[in-house]
């Protein structure tokens, strides 16, 4: 019986110890798996920027570089992994995508930059008069959002070196800022719009939902009291319009030469703005149009 009874105490013993050794194996097996699965992962994300960033700079080297081309330098990823990658650095500011590939940004000004150039020399003067105007309602530390025109490259030259925040989509804007060392300069990103070297796109209003600015200074290409104020780029108008909802303060910037155009596309009224900045031409019945709206104008 005493032989028995050991057996019986013995085996109670063994298969608890079975029973120990299961959990502690399942433990094991557990750490193994999270520890594998954060490696792979860590993995995955270095090997994904590390692809982001070889594309990036393969697209700086050539200028432009399509889809196709792309896939032939990493052809173990696919098209919509490619794609992917696009709007990532697109989202960084990195690249201006195009149709069936993406551009980089300095292939984009060496391209669009004669138009520009040409726009940015009519009315000058007008364009200095506004710019100078406009730059003394900047204050220092303020955040504002001012647009691409050539108009806002006019104040971007007039603006003193001030502490601020700016935020801009316009690609010679956003240059001409940087020769500054005390204002800072949030370039926002999108599709290129060749006409005024400026970016937008729905993406560019996600990038913007979580930004604040106080200001919103704002040039357009044309204005009439019917249409309002308008612009060449259907996503543009979008954005302005997103911005100006979103600005404590609205203040456009319109020379003389601009009224009684219109443009495609409408992004605001006369009643949407705060603050007129114009030229010394500026007819007085029509700024007397804006003063019946209680719209200041300078």
């Amino acid at each position: 019986m005493f032989f028995t009874a050991a057996v019986k105490n013995f085996f109670k013993k063994f298969v608890k110890s079975l029973h120990e050794m299961k959990k502690f194996v399942a433990v094991f097996c557990e750490i193994c798996y999270t520890s594998t699965r954060k490696t792979l992962i860590a993995e995955d994300t270095f090997t994904k920027r590390t692809r982001i960033e070889e594309i990036a700079l393969l697209i700086e080297k050539n200028g432009k570089m399509s889809l196709e081309e792309l896939a032939k330098q990493f052809p173990d990823v696919s098209d919509m992994t490619l794609r992917r990658d696009l709007l990532e650095l697109e989202k960084e500011n990195k690249v201006i995508r195009v149709r069936g590939g993406a551009m980089s940004v300095l292939e984009v000004q060496k391209r669009s930059g004669e138009a520009y150039a040409q726009k940015s020399t009519i009315n000058t003067d007008a364009k200095k008069v506004i710019a100078k105007k406009a730059v003394a309602l900047i204050d220092d530390g303020v955040s504002l959002f001012l647009d691409g025109g050539t108009t806002a490259l006019a104040l971007a030259k007039e603006l003193p070196d001030k502490p601020c925040h700016i935020f801009t989509n316009g690609l010679v804007v956003a240059e001409e800022l940087a020769h500054k060392k005390q204002p800072e300069v949030i370039l926002v990103g999108g599709s290129l719009i060749k006409e005024n070297l400026s970016t937008a796109s729905p993406y560019t209003k996600v990038f913007l939902e979580n930004s604040n600015f106080e200001l919103a200074i704002i040039s357009a290409s044309a204005f009439s009291f019917e249409q309002g104020f308008s612009c060449i780029s259907q996503v543009e108008s979008e954005l302005l319009k997103f911005i100006l909802a979103r600005a404590k303060m609205v203040y456009m910037m319109l020379d003389t030469s601009k009224i009684g155009k219109i443009m495609p596309y409408t992004f605001a009224s006369a009643e949407d703005i705060d603050v007129l900045i114009t030229d010394d031409n500026f007819p007085p019945d029509v700024k007397e149009k804006f003063e019946t709206n209680n719209i200041v104008v300078i």
